[in-house]
């Protein structure tokens, strides 16, 4: 064997190339540090499936890595049409990454809609695979080329691969018995089996969840894992795909310990799980379908082993009606819904705040107003939060920022909810909803401790040596009232919306109660212990950019991006977002510029603004699709230069 070393390069897309290695009569193997790749077709062309096995192998192999799934917003919109292209991102590397990338260095194309929705995107020099079999002049003039782009030269600046997917997948197919159109539905394992010869992916996974996920059809199994083999064999024997390429193993960003690609729901689902548990109450999940909340509610569905119990209600108001009982009745009552579902359970919210029982409110955000994008990523939910009931009703507000720390966020939600008996949001979105990175299975003697004692007995003595139970007699150090479970001995006790006396819990209307009742239920969200905000600050920065939520990623990654151009700039990532951070305000203070990005139009600013009085500038964006680290790092600039 030989070998031939090149110096680093580096590429316009910023990917360092390292040593190419040319083995003796076989293809040449490069070596990268990182590789964005996007799959686009037909929400039927199986793009979604694709990319999730292509990123579980990724995982399984070692790869920092971070996924937008990006859907259509129609159930089934018109075949080859641009309403109809569904995509999966993945950006892997050897290194420690925060974005699902800025721009593809590969695109996989199944058809004209593909190429053009997602052309604009792609640098000069980008890898281009696609089904010319789609190519027809049907096809063509449904999306408005003229001409076909793979003949007009529009093409001539990327590394275009033309390969007819549909007629090599029914080649690869025919000793099976199936109809062609059964054997192009394998199309997507033909091009998931030759993106996995291109960067050395891992097969025996995905050959054995096709075996899994087909079990009751082991034709379709046969098949599938057929197309797979053939699309991998093809890149090893075509003269079109002269290179293949590594990306090694990240060893050097992960702590040690045992790690499992995980989604943002599917961690939220675990965490709730885990504090259950980690309460000793049971889970009672009260929800209604929604893009995109509703994996949590499948998966929770799975787990009826740990206590779990889901509840498919009719609607959203029955969904957290039925939550706010099982919570009156001892569980650890969760409901989960999108924006327009947040704006049916309000009224709820609000009786949870009276009663003051524990209740998780899982808010996936998207876009808006009313139905607007249900399948499109945004922030704008973060005002109904705070303040979308009647009357004075403070709920606190929590905001996981990647995928991965949705598991330790609802963890903390349910911390809080249980210590201070309230209602709590929790703003997770759908960008981390269905984008996934690597976690870190927590160790068990690393969650918290979130048993609760329940009221057992009374709890006051009245002045003639009376002893009562009082539902509202408050814990001096968390102001919270007693939790008193229903049918528990001399602990009956009165419930409902109406403003209750302090203490007795009895009905009363007298207006010096009424404000106290306000002002204590105002101060006992106020007191919720927190951790204090903590600043990345190396260079005594001028400048700090404060993010919340899933602005986490591109935020750092713009930041590291300036840092290296030797800019001095600070960054702070808020979790809690009511009460804030007791050293916020002196945090504030500290610097010249106060810079908020969010997907939304300025929410978070607003309230900064208004309670410390700080200049806080916004930078916002409200397109359905994450930032890009890119254009924040020239946003920060900017901030930074004025």
């Amino acid at each position: 064997m030989t070998s031939q070393v090149s110096s680093p390069a580096e590429q316009a897309d910023g990917t360092v190339v390292g040593e190419q290695r040319k083995p003796g009569g076989t293809k040449d193997v490069r070596r990268l540090d990182r590789v964005i790749i996007r799959f686009a077709g037909d929400s039927g062309d199986g793009m979604q499936l694709t990319g999730d096995r292509f990123t579980s192998e990724t995982a399984s192999f070692g790869n920092d890595l971070s996924t937008l799934p990006n859907f259509p917003a129609e159930i089934r919109a018109p075949a080859g049409t641009l309403p109809g292209v569904s995509s999966f991102q993945l950006h892997f590397a050897d290194h420690d990454i925060l974005t699902p990338g800025d721009a593809p260095n590969v695109l996989v194309a199944m058809n004209p809609a593909a190429l053009k929705a997602n052309i604009g995107d792609l640098p000069r020099g980008a890898e281009i695979i696609v089904n010319t079999d789609e190519f027809t002049k049907r096809a063509l003039q449904k999306v408005g080329y003229g001409a076909s782009p793979l003949e007009d030269g529009s093409l001539d600046g990327y590394n275009l691969h033309p390969v007819p997917l549909t007629t090599l997948t029914v080649e690869a197919l025919k000793e099976f018995d199936l109809s062609r159109k059964e054997a192009e539905r394998s199309k997507n394992m033909f091009a998931l089996g030759l993106l996995s010869w291109m960067y050395h992916r891992p097969t025996e996974g995905t050959e054995k969840f096709l075996t899994s996920k087909f079990a009751k059809k082991p034709d379709i199994a046969a098949a599938n894992i057929a197309a797979f083999r053939a699309g991998w064999n093809f890149g090893e024997t075509t003269e079109d795909f002269a290179v293949s390429y590594e990306v090694a193993p990240a060893s050097k960003a992960f702590p040690v310990g045992t790690y499992r690609n995980i989604s943002g729901n599917l961690a939220l689902a675990y965490g709730l799980v885990s504090a259950s548990q980690q309460a000793d109450l049971p889970l009672f999940l009260g929800s209604y379908p929604i893009t995109p909340a509703s994996d949590i509610l499948h998966e929770l569905s799975k787990h009826k082993n740990f206590g779990v119990r889901t509840f498919q209600a009719e609607d959203e108001i029955a969904g957290i009606g039925a939550a706010l009982g099982a919570a009156f009745g001892g569980s650890l009552a969760v409901t989960t819904t999108s924006g327009p579902g947040v704006a049916l359970k309000s009224e709820t919210i609000g009786l949870a705040v009276s009663l003051e029982l524990p209740l998780l409110v899982v808010d996936i955000q998207r876009g808006g107003p009313s139905t607007g994008l249900p399948t499109k990523t945004e922030q704008a939910d973060l005002l109904q939060a705070m303040f979308g009931r009647n009357g004075e009703a403070p709920v606190p507000v929590i905001a996981p920022k990647t995928p991965a720390d949705c598991f330790d966020a609802a963890l903390e939600a349910a911390r809080i909810a249980l210590t201070y008996r309230t209602p709590v949001f929790l703003l997770s979105d759908g960008y981390l909803a269905n984008g996934s990175e690597p976690w870190r299975i927590p160790d068990l003697d690393e969650l918290p401790d979130l048993r609760v004692q329940f009221a057992s007995g009374p709890n006051h003595t009245l002045p003639d040596g009376t002893e009562v139970f009082w539902p509202y007699k408050r814990d001096p150090q968390t102001l919270a009232r007693p939790w008193a479970i229903p049918g528990t001995p001399g602990l009956e006790h009165r419930i409902g919306g109406i403003e209750k006396q302090d203490g007795t819990g009895n009905i009363s209307y007298d207006p010096a109660n009424h404000e106290f009742m306000v002002r204590t239920r105002q101060a006992k969200i106020d007191g919720i212990e927190i951790p204090d905000i903590e600043v990345d600050d190396p260079h005594e920065a001028k400048t700090l950019v404060l993010g919340w939520g899933s602005t986490y990623g591109p935020i750092t990654a713009a930041v590291r991006r300036l840092r290296t151009a030797g800019e001095s700039i600070a960054q702070a990532h808020l979790r809690h977002l009511n009460p804030f951070p007791r050293n916020l305000g002196a945090v504030l203070e500290r610097y010249d510029k106060v810079v908020v990005p969010e997907m939304n139009l300025g929410q978070l600013a607003t309230l900064i603004r208004a309670k410390y009085l700080v200049d806080a500038r916004s930078y916002n964006q409200v397109n359905g699709m994450p930032f890009k680290a890119e254009q924040l790092a020239a946003a920060l600039k900017e901030a930074i230069d004025d």
